[in-house]
């Protein structure tokens, strides 16, 4: 199906002949609501389309239904300005009668039920475009309450840090089943528990790219404090954390309700990761730098504790105890073919571990990221998955007592790992060869090499509608 370009300015053109064509709503007609417009709706308006300009590029200038102005550099509108929009908004639809609301209607093909002409073109050949039934569905009166998590799909989300674009794998077929595009040096990715959106840390303009996951274009950009490196989501979607690379080292939060950087916290050292812990209580910066890993009080927002180590600090992984509370904290560190681990409970280095030395005849990979750069627990706590890029193998061990299981060799210089939910799969990021190598946990071997893009590295797990 053909992407086609939802240019709500036009669809909502000659404001006042379409008040006066719209049917009146009855007495049992839904309400409309605001939340859902603000969340759901609003940000159709200020997405970009191949070969289209956005909507608000029109309709905050020059048409009857004009939008609020959007402020300098803002991704969205405040409350305030939200509010005047669905005001404006809702009178070019009919409450429970999507096929009656011009706003579905004018840009929809006539035969699919569209009107004959829309001055801005066609934009759905058909009632199943996923923007058109997010509008049908506020018509009808959805409510984000009413919204319960997707029955997704189990969905691998591979940026590529040379490339302008992310891939989407079904972990099923191990085939690329979608593809954002035009996020140039996209760094970390992670969605929204609901699926609806995917966030991508976009080095080149050094933003935080909001894509609609149902879909995957690239729905707004929030300006960061600085160029940008990993970044995680609160474990109920409301913040998301972006690790900032300049000196003098910051982690932005981001509010996915008002997709605005609400605060900067800063952290000692330019910070290279951001995790948020199992019970979701804390957020843990990484700097390498600053040779420290930062706890953040997820609720307070404000630094609980500094960790120090002698190296800098990279990736890092969590195992949790039975009651959910995080336990141990595995951290890989600057120029260590291995990893550190450390009790949560007091914040010390117990244990150092260094991963196996190659073989007679395998020559290791020395250019390129760290050492040992990549690591993961399996959703059942049973295995910790780590990468070696001077190896090029991950390599498992079982939990809790760190005992080897083996090692799987993978494409060129892995670079980050992430697992499926069943804890039966790994996707590596091979850096040096452009593709995803597929290891099976459970037989410890390569099953496939799927190609991706240019120099891939961070990637996650995530359920897409």
């Amino acid at each position: 199906m053909p992407r086609f370009f939802l240019v709500v300015a036009v669809v909502l053109a000659a404001a006042a002949p379409a008040r006066a064509q719209q049917p009146a709503a009855s007495s049992s007609s839904p309400t409309l609501d605001f939340d859902y417009f603000r969340t759901r709706v609003q940000p159709i308006f200020t997405t970009k389309r191949d070969g289209n300009a956005r909507c608000v590029s029109c309709h905050e200038f020059g048409t009857p239904m004009r939008l609020q102005r959007l402020p300098a550099g803002a991704a969205t509108w405040n409350e305030e300005d939200s509010r005047k929009n669905f005001e404006l908004v809702k009178t070019r639809v009919v409450p429970g009668n999507p096929g009656a609301s011009r706003l579905l209607r004018h840009p929809l093909a006539e035969s699919a039920g569209g009107d004959p002409h829309h001055d801005g073109g066609k934009h759905w050949t058909s009632k199943d475009d996923p923007e058109w039934q997010t509008l049908a569905a506020w018509v009808k009166g959805d409510t984000l309450k009413g919204v319960s998590s997707p029955r997704g799909k189990v969905r691998i989300i591979q940026t590529n840090s040379a490339g302008d674009s992310v891939h989407i794998i079904d972990p099923t077929t191990n085939k690329v089943v979608g593809e954002i595009n035009g996020i140039e040096v996209g760094h970390g990715a992670a969605a929204a528990p609901d699926g609806s959106r995917i966030y991508v840390s976009n080095e080149s303009d050094s933003t935080l790219d909001v894509v609609d996951g149902r879909t995957l274009r690239v729905m707004s950009n929030i300006a960061l404090s600085g160029h940008p490196n990993n970044i995680s989501i609160g474990k109920d979607g409301r913040r998301v954390y972006v690790a900032i690379r300049e000196e003098p080292g910051m982690v932005d939060v981001i509010d996915t309700a008002s997709l605005q950087k609400v605060k900067s916290i800063p952290i000692k050292g330019a910070v290279h990761n951001t995790y948020v812990t199992p019970d979701g209580k804390y957020v843990v910066a990484g700097s390498i730098a600053g040779k420290t890993a930062t706890a953040i009080d997820a609720q307070t927002e404000q630094v609980a504790w500094v960790m120090d180590f002698d190296l800098g600090v990279r990736p890092m992984a969590f195992e949790a105890s039975s009651d959910g509370s995080t336990k141990r904290m595995f951290v890989q560190l600057s120029d260590l073919n291995g990893f550190a681990v450390v009790d949560w409970a007091t914040h010390k280095e117990v244990k150092r571990i260094d991963l196996p030395k190659l073989g007679p005849g395998k020559q290791p990979v020395l250019e390129g990221g760290n050492a040992s750069h990549g690591m993961a627990v399996t959703a059942d706590g049973k295995k910790l998955v780590v990468d070696s890029r001077l190896n090029s193998a991950v390599y498992i061990y079982s939990l809790p007592d760190l005992a080897l299981l083996g090692s799987v060799d993978v494409g060129r210089s892995p670079d980050w790992v992430t697992l499926t939910p069943d804890s039966k799969f790994a996707y590596v990021a091979n850096a040096g060869s452009n593709s995803v190598s597929v290891v099976d946990l459970v037989a410890l071997k390569e099953v496939t090499k799927i190609p991706v893009g240019q120099v891939p590295k961070r990637n996650t797990t995530a359920l897409l509608p």
